[in-house]
């Protein structure tokens, strides 16, 4: 039996006083008590490995594997740890680096599929995540929101700080921001550990605020850290990609798709997976884990553990030169940056999350190959992720300093 899959399940298991996990589950011989007037005990293998890092070498590049008709080659190199992205509709390139604490402009002037022309045109200590609203760009650092007019030639006037007051960083600081529908900013804030009771309630939440950083409020909480997130084109529902628990093992936590939902709790750090128990911490007075559970927004889908999805986009393009297949339109595209607790590395690739009547229902690779030499070395991590006006798709490798552009041909 597992450790808790449902509550029908879980009621029989409550009058023995604890709840015992099987060999499917990576914490086992798992005693797990409703509350602490038993002891509770577990045991999990936990693994540390990480790939060296090696050279995005031409050679290498042209070994990676993409489904027929299409291709990747660099856009733009050199740039030290580029993170997230945003492009403008004129096809301006956007990339932060929060290492370096800069936005860098960056142009195809020729459309040979390569920048051109590269500025520095912000400055802005810890700034993640970025994105552009109603013709002015929003950045985002530990703990404050800035905006900033677009000019004519595509560099920005000096970012305005509209919001400060975000909970420390921690374990993640790689905060991100977005704007809905609704016209409402979206902020991640990850948490600061593993797994805690956190004393801010902001941490491991959704924010929502009005675009002028205003009326800020807990819009989804109990999200360890959830950074890729956005809009279905045709639903409207907010999905995102959640970072499973570490040290659980090499096959839990699984990282989670998840609707979000305004004023939803989705089980951090109390309940992980399709309801299983997290032996370490357990709920807080009088709580039981059941209680908690019963509250909890379980995973719409789930994919392998510690692979550490850090974007996501959902595909809308048709018509332009380089468009994916119609079949791609609407769904999620994702980077996986790669796992480092886990004995064989997950991750380490660009894939893409099936939606099929507005619900996610698998997830298939699209870009893969980055590791290399018999599973020992790596020369890129997937980070950042944004389509290109002609239909392409740009995204970052926070190691070697590289963009890539994905590319399609009938």
């Amino acid at each position: 039996m597992k450790n808790v899959v449902k509550p029908t399940i879980l009621s029989g298991l409550i009058a023995a006083g604890f709840l015992v996990s099987c060999s499917k589950d990576e914490v086992f011989n798992a005693q797990i008590p409703e509350t602490n007037q038993q002891p509770t005990t577990a045991q999990v293998n936990g693994n540390v490995f990480e790939p060296a890092l090696v050279a995005a070498t031409d050679a290498r590049i042209a070994q990676l594997r993409l489904p027929a008709g299409f291709t990747v080659a660099k856009f733009a190199d050199q740039l030290g740890k580029p993170r997230m992205l945003t492009v403008s509709e004129m096809g301006s390139v956007y990339v932060t680096s929060r290492a370096a604490g800069t936005v860098t402009l960056l142009r195809d002037t020729n459309n040979d599929g390569k920048s051109d022309q590269s500025q520095v045109v912000a400055t802005i200590k810890d700034v993640h995540g970025l994105t552009i609203f109603s013709g002015k760009m929003y950045l985002i650092s530990i703990h404050d929101v800035y905006s900033a007019t677009i000019n004519a030639d595509g560099t920005l006037g000096t970012p305005q700080k509209i919001m400060t007051g975000l909970p420390d960083a921690g374990q993640h600081p790689n905060r991100t921001i977005g704007f809905g529908p609704d016209g409402f900013m979206y902020i991640t804030v990850g948490s600061t550990c593993n797994a805690c009771a956190e004393p801010n309630p902001e941490s491991a939440t959704i924010l929502r605020a009005n675009p002028d950083g205003t009326g800020r409020r807990i819009y989804a909480k109990g999200l360890r850290n959830t950074i890729g997130f956005g809009w279905h084109p045709e639903t409207k529902e907010l999905y995102g990609l959640d970072h499973g628990i570490d040290w659980l093992g090499d096959d839990q936590q699984k990282e989670e798709v998840n609707l979000i939902k305004d004023g939803a709790f989705y089980g951090w750090p109390y309940i992980y997976g399709d309801g299983n128990y997290n032996p370490h911490p357990r709920p807080m007075g009088d709580t039981t884990y059941a209680q908690i559970l019963a509250k909890t927004t379980l995973p719409s889908l789930q994919y392998d553990a510690h692979a550490a999805p850090l974007s996501m986009v959902f595909y809308t393009s048709t018509g332009a030169p380089s468009s994916f297949p119609a079949e791609y339109r609407n769904d999620a595209l994702a980077t996986m940056r790669g796992s480092w607790n886990r004995s064989q590395p997950s991750g380490y690739k660009v894939v893409r999350i099936h939606f099929e009547g507005g619900k996610p229902v698998r997830v298939d690779d699209l870009v893969t190959g980055f590791v290399v030499d018999n599973n020992q070395a790596q020369f890129g991590r997937p980070v950042g992720l944004a389509a290109m006006p002609d239909g392409s798709l740009l995204f970052t490798d926070d190691n070697n300093g590289v963009i890539y552009r994905i590319s399609y041909a009938k």
